[in-house]
């Protein structure tokens, strides 16, 4: 078998439940869930029995409104949240074989540090915004071990370049960088320890849509040019359309609908999806 084949991650029946739910919304009976919250105990199924693949080179578009679950989905990815049930495998990792989430807190950081990077929405959470732009970047090698100062400079001002940072600006702090420039920052500390995977959570919401444009032209030059996979969420169709291979659609914390982009923006066969499709027209 080919290794572009074989998926670089793989995620099944993956549940996170805020709360510890009661008789009426276990059984998840429709009529007695408003939505995927019960008002009986106030649990919250955020995502429920979520599964995909995402392949090497490939690009996997997640959308949805607000509250379907796909943040919720990333954080559980990343680590920055627990999920309740479910099992990830990378195939780069112990032959693809143990589920990720029953990993030890060290074994984690090791993924977090070297197979994956990730870029958040909210800048605040991804960087420290009183450190050097350089000095982001060197945080996240550090924590995958690189100790050699002079490497550690000299990776840091390429990938700024990369990102169209001046290298002027390399040593000053993202707080006194707009938002573009600040996510800008984010991708290249993401990109630091060349991970096989990127999550970017809603990385253009906020943005001017001049800035989003570059920052998306951005996404997709890098991704060409490293053969990286990335894993995109976004509630904007239209990034979709720019940016994945495959989408996934998630309403209600459930993946509705999914295939490859083209297929579903030509010929949704969901209601959601068709109402999502309508109003990018």
């Amino acid at each position: 078998m080919n290794e572009f084949d074989s998926p670089i991650l793989s995620v099944r029946h993956l549940n996170k439940q805020f709360g510890n739910g009661c008789e009426s919304c276990r059984t998840q009976n429709p009529e007695q869930m408003l939505k995927n919250y019960c008002p009986v105990c106030g649990t919250v199924y955020a995502c429920k029995d979520v599964s995909f693949d995402v392949y090497p080179g490939e690009v996997l578009g997640i959308v949805g409104e607000s509250g379907s679950g796909k943040s919720t989905l990333m954080k559980c990815l990343y680590f920055d949240q627990e999920v309740t049930s479910g099992v990830a495998y990378i195939h780069t990792y112990k032959d693809g074989k143990k589920n990720l989430f029953e990993e030890s807190g060290q074994y984690k950081r090791y993924i977090r540090n070297h197979l994956m990077g990730k870029v958040y929405q909210n800048p605040i959470l991804g960087l420290k915004m009183d450190f050097s732009s350089i000095g982001n970047i060197a945080e996240k090698l550090i924590s995958a071990g690189e100790r050699h100062v002079g490497t550690m400079e000299a990776r840091g001002i390429e990938l700024l370049d990369h990102v169209c940072i001046p290298i002027h600006r390399s040593k000053e702090a993202p707080k006194n960088f707009s938002g573009g420039m600040q996510q800008r920052v984010q991708i290249a500390k993401a990109l630091s320890n060349k991970p096989p995977l990127l999550l970017l959570d809603e990385v253009t919401t906020g943005l001017d849509l001049s800035v989003q444009a570059s920052v998306l032209d951005l996404i997709k030059n890098l991704q060409r040019e490293l053969e990286i996979s990335i894993v995109l969420v976004s509630h904007d169709l239209g990034v979709i359309r720019m940016l994945a291979d495959r989408t996934l659609v998630m309403l209600e914390g459930r993946v509705i609908e999914q295939g490859l982009t083209d297929q579903i923006l030509e010929d949704p066969q969901h209601q959601y999806t068709q109402q999502l499709v309508h109003s990018l027209l």
